[in-house]
Formats: C-alpha cells, sequence, structure tokens
C-alpha cells in the first residue's frame, strides 16, 4: 500500500472532486483517500489529493488562501452562472476594460458573499444543488469572504475577459462573476475556472489523472509541510505519547515534528510536557 502524503492532482474539468479522488485512490491503491477544497464540476486545475492519515490535514488546510484564473463573459446569464447548464438570456450592453477595472477594485477585500444556489454547500443536511434541481426554494445564507487581489489579465473577446482573483477558502467564483455583471448593470457567465493554487501548493507541480495511473507522480511526505523542528523520541516514549498520555522534554516551548522512526504528527510543547496536536501515523 503506497505511504501516506499528498499528490497534486490537474482535476480536468467536467469530472467531481470526489470522483476525481476515487480515481487517484484506486490507481495508487491507498486505503483512504481525500482532497483540500472542492472544485466545481466544471471547473478544472489544482486538486491537493490526500492519501491514508494524510487526510488528516484537511482541518489544516481549512482556511488557506487560493488562486484562480477565469474566464467571464458579460451580457449572458446562466442557472448555474458557468456553462454547465445553457446560456438562457442575454444583453446588448458593451463592458469595457475600463469600466470593468473600475468594478473590480470595489471587490477587493472583506465582505459578505451570497454563494450559488447551484452549489455544493449544505442546507440541513442537503446540498443547495439537490434542493434547485428539485425547483424548491434554496435558502443561502452570505459568508464573509476575503479577496487579496483582483486582476484583469486580457480582453479575449467582446465582452470577454480573463481574471485572476486571490481569495479565501470558501469564496465561489461564480458568485464573483455573477456580483461584477450586477455591479456592471448586467449579467455574468464563468467560461471556466481554474485553480494554480492552494496554500503552498502551486499547479505546475501537479500531475494529470493519465500520469498519476502510470505511476509518474510525486508523493508529497506530510511532514514536509511544517517548518518546526523535530523531535525524536524512543519507543517508550512514542507509545504513551500515543496513547494520550504527555511526556517530559527538557526543550523550548513550541510546535515540534514528532518521530519515532516515522513521522508521528505534530505536538506541542508547554511547560516541558509534550502532547500531540494532530496525529498522523
Amino acid at each position: 500500500m503506497i505511504e501516506s502524503g499528498i499528490i497534486l492532482l490537474n482535476k480536468p474539468r467536467m469530472l467531481s472532486s470526489n470522483t476525481a479522488v476515487n480515481i487517484v485512490k484506486k490507481a495508487v491503491g491507498a486505503k483512504k483517500a481525500g482532497h483540500l477544497g472542492t472544485l466545481d464540476v466544471a471547473a478544472e486545475g489544482l486538486l491537493p489529493v490526500t492519501l491514508n492519515s494524510s487526510t488528516k490535514l484537511f482541518d489544516m488546510f481549512l482556511n488557506k488562501d487560493k488562486t484562480y484564473i477565469t474566464r467571464i463573459k458579460f451580457g449572458e446569464h446562466s442557472e448555474t452562472l458557468d456553462l454547465e447548464a445553457p446560456v438562457t438570456k442575454t444583453d446588448d450592453k458593451i463592458i469595457t476594460k475600463q469600466a470593468l477595472e473600475k468594478v473590480l477594485k470595489r471587490f477587493v477585500g472583506t465582505f459578505d458573499q451570497m454563494p450559488p444556489k447551484f452549489s455544493a454547500k449544505k442546507i440541513n443536511g442537503k446540498k443547495a444543488y439537490e434542493l434547485a434541481l428539485k425547483g424548491e426554494e434554496v435558502p443561502l445564507s452570505p459568508k464573509r469572504i476575503t479577496i487579496s487581489s483582483l486582476t484583469l489579465k486580457n480582453q479575449l473577446a467582446e465582452n470577454l475577459f480573463e481574471l485572476e482573483v486571490s481569495c479565501s477558502s470558501g469564496t465561489y467564483i461564480r458568485a464573483l462573476a455573477r456580483d461584477l455583471g450586477e455591479a456592471l448593470s448586467t449579467s455574468a457567465v464563468c467560461y471556466d475556472i481554474i485553480r494554480t493554487r492552494c496554500g503552498g501548493f502551486m499547479l505546475n507541480d501537479a500531475q494529470s489523472l493519465e500520469e498519476i495511473k502510470a505511476g509518474n507522480f510525486k508523493l508529497i511526505k506530510p511532514e514536509t509541510l511544517f517548518d518546526c523542528s523535530q523531535i525524536n523520541l524512543s519507543q517508550t516514549e512514542a507509545e504513551k505519547l500515543l496513547n494520550g498520555v504527555m511526556i517530559f522534554k527538557d526543550l523550548p516551548d513550541g510546535t515540534y515534528k514528532v518521530f519515532c522512526n516515522e513521522f508521528l504528527g505534530v505536538g506541542k510543547l508547554e511547560n516541558k510536557r509534550l502532547h500531540l496536536k494532530l496525529r498522523l501515523n
């Protein structure tokens, strides 16, 4: 069985994140697998896939910033705010680069964003898109997000623009397109969404499904994600720690990577007493 770690997948379009994870899990022979941040079915790009005990890293990545490249077409509307649904309405308003750049400045900062009704957001145990597909009311609440940068990269055609967005976790790029359209007194559709960064992981380092199936991938060891000193324990110390018993270590207080032949997890030393904050063995 493959060791615990992270594989950076370049997820293709029209494949759900969970389906992509299951393909990777089967291809590499992992017992368990997860991912660090859902991508829309119609979106592509960086999807960090966690294997075996590294699935416990999920909470650590909940608040990691992400970067996207998106192409937005103004003057068009679809129910899903992307091309998963057909364009049902259009208008003749022409959006200039100057008008768009002026509006972009309003969306840099921290504010409340209303999620799309076609999303995986849970409402009373059901996903929002499941309710929307049934024609039921989708009682969504706004979420506080932060957009740290929003840049116009290029105008590709009339009303079609390429933007780069760096934002907090939980930001919906489709909802951003919708809100930009409203700010310009028109509608908008995401033609594509590509995630290029997730925390410190970059799309340039990711592999395709075909490469992973062929065994051409890099397994990132979980201990490399933590920038702190290392503690090496004896077998007796490790057994105590893994059983929830704090052990004495005459070292400065702080966070440490804990090893006993293998990486056990991340520990915290307080008043010379060590306990595990995150167990990864």
